[in-house]
């Protein structure tokens, strides 16, 4: 492989007076590596999308919407915001699914300076509740579903205003989202601070509690940056290294991107969304993933690229009827959310004529991707991630806090831009997770000799089911609050499809008699339906733990079968 054209790449893509130059600044008292051309704020990147006025931008179902009806919606949502006291600092949450209102809502906020909530469409009314009061916001825009939730817990929304999105079961004093979108008038001047909070996304705690992650406008236009250069940084070492010469005066492909993952996540909002607006590309919105449907959406769009988790590309490239489509426009297929699979990098390659295999890892904590990899690269390392992109300083850490070098396994520490400014009404955990702007990302990996990063592990005790990261003790907590369970140890089981499911090991208090499935009828009352344990096993004999007292996860997952517990 030509690895050595991509280090010159590289290079030379990020030196001095170069598109992608990398500056240091001082952010937070720390200093960081920046794109120094990057724009300033997603304000900026928003206002620059207008030049695309005529182009189809969102698309949902029979609905299409293009650029400019866009911007003029965004303006009324922003006035609207405005005009009810709504002012920069403060946070409106969306909690709702994938419909074009989140993006709408999405781009008022950030334009005037207002921190989006995204909340998980998933959550139970109880944690729906646990978001509103941690998060305080001025508004909650909410379709049917949430809207129901709400019911079920009416004291939650305090004292927010509730906008309606598609639904019928408004209560009363709710605002209908038609009056908000027919507010009108210019996208207000609002002068925003790049380190303002942008969005705030909520990641899975290890307490049990989910932390609302602070992401700011420098962080996510620094993502937005590194998507485009891991882009152009590969295309470029490949013309090199094959001698075929990018020509510069060709017309830039206009993406057509099938948003298959939430938009309450970076992956949909901060890497697939920024990455197709931006270039004025055409966002195509699933109510909910159906590989059928993909299929059909891929044919009738001509989709140019599908991002989501490993399970979707999988599903995708071996459903029974994927021949019978014209798939001909797909350039890219991948994901992130989780890692993908050796198998399946080499089966997207070689089932999808035109597309190359794609992937980038990262978290909420870092505004988007950590790393990205795709074509020939991915190709050669299937088990990698890729290279860090350029606004992050790498260190694998020992036990010890050492420095480890190539080849090594340890903590995966980050610094740079894109790194969160911290969590919000959590001090102890942004102390904890932060070190002089260094993010430990509790994920074990280590270095080759190309600076490829490979996952080995999780430091952190948590469960990655399609993408959505489960912590182990959430589900604990949920599971210690039926009377009848002693104790119990909740641990990851491999699966094919998603990745891993959830599993548990449980000992009950004497004379009680449970069944497996009555403890999944009570985590269903409380948690996420995500979150509930397909794998049980309810043991006669006390869990293992280590000489600290600490139950060996470990050890339960790779002494017990899964068939027993199916």
């Amino acid at each position: 492989m030509y690895y050595a054209e991509l280090n010159q790449a590289w290079s030379d893509l990020t030196a001095p007076g170069a598109p992608f130059e990398i500056a240091e600044i001082e952010v937070r008292g720390a200093r960081l590596k920046s794109f120094k051309n990057a724009p300033p704020t997603i304000r900026a990147l928003w206002l620059s999308t207008a030049a695309f006025a005529e182009r189809d931008y969102l698309v949902y179902g029979d609905e299409r919407m293009t650029y400019g009806e866009a911007h003029r919606r965004v303006a009324s949502v922003a006035n609207w915001m405005l005009s009810l006291g709504v002012k920069p600092g403060d946070r409106v949450a969306v909690a709702m699914r994938n419909y074009p209102e989140w993006m709408l809502v999405y781009w008022a906020g950030v334009s005037i300076g207002v921190a989006v909530v995204g909340m998980n469409a998933w959550w139970t009314a109880t944690e729906m509740s646990y978001g509103l009061n941690d998060a305080k916001p001025k508004v909650l825009f909410a379709d049917a579903e949430r809207i129901a939730r709400l019911a079920e817990q009416p004291g939650m929304l305090g004292d927010a205003v509730l906008v309606a999105v598609r639904a019928d079961n408004a209560p009363a004093g709710s605002t209908a989202w038609a009056e908000v979108a027919a507010f009108g008038g210019e996208l207000p001047d609002v002068n925003v601070d790049p380190d303002a909070d942008a969005c705030i996304f909520y990641t899975s705690g290890t307490t049990g509690f989910p932390k609302g992650a602070q992401l700011t406008h420098r962080g996510c236009v620094s993502n937005l940056f590194n998507m485009v250069f891991s882009g152009q940084v590969q295309a470029l070492a490949t013309s090199r290294a094959t001698n075929v010469p990018i020509d510069p005066n060709a017309p830039a492909p206009i993406p057509v991107t099938l948003i298959t993952t939430p938009l309450f996540h970076v992956t949909a909002n901060n890497c697939a969304a920024y990455i197709a607006t931006a270039a004025g590309g055409k966002m195509v919105l699933m109510y909910r993933w159906d590989a059928t449907e993909a299929l059909e959406l891929i044919q009738r769009e001509r989709v140019s690229g599908v991002s989501g988790v490993p399970v979707m590309a999988r599903e995708l490239v071996t459903h029974p009827d994927f021949a019978k489509y014209d798939t001909s426009s797909l350039l890219t297929v991948g994901g992130g959310g989780a890692q993908l699979q050796p198998d399946l990098v080499a089966k997207i390659d070689s089932t999808v004529a035109t597309a190359r295999p794609n992937t980038g890892y990262g978290m909420t904590e870092t505004c988007g991707i950590i790393t990205a990899v795709a074509g020939d690269f991915f190709v050669d390392k299937p088990a990698s991630c890729g290279r860090a992109m350029p606004t992050f300083e790498v260190r694998i850490v020992g036990e010890e806090g050492e420095a480890l070098g190539p080849g090594q396994p340890g903590e995966l520490w980050v610094k740079g831009a894109c790194v969160i400014k911290g969590y919000i009404n959590r001090p102890d955990a942004t102390a904890e997770s932060i070190t002089d702007g260094w993010l430990h990302t509790g994920d074990v990996a280590y270095l080759d000799e190309d600076q490829f990063i490979f996952l080995v592990d999780r430091k952190k005790d948590m469960v990655l089911r399609g993408g959505e990261n489960i912590y182990c003790a959430e589900v604990e907590a949920v599971l210690h609050q039926h009377d009848g369970v002693a104790e119990c140890s909740v641990f990851g089981v491999a699966d094919d499809r998603l990745g891993e499911e959830v599993g548990v090991a449980i000992v009950m208090r004497p004379g009680q008699d449970v069944s497996a499935a009555d403890l999944r009828e009570h985590c269903a009352a409380l948690t996420a339906k995500h979150k509930i344990p397909r794998y049980i096993w309810i043991l006669d004999t006390p869990l293992p733990r280590n000489a600290s007292g600490k139950f060996l996860r470990r050890e339960l997952r790779d002494s017990l079968k899964t068939e027993a517990a199916a």
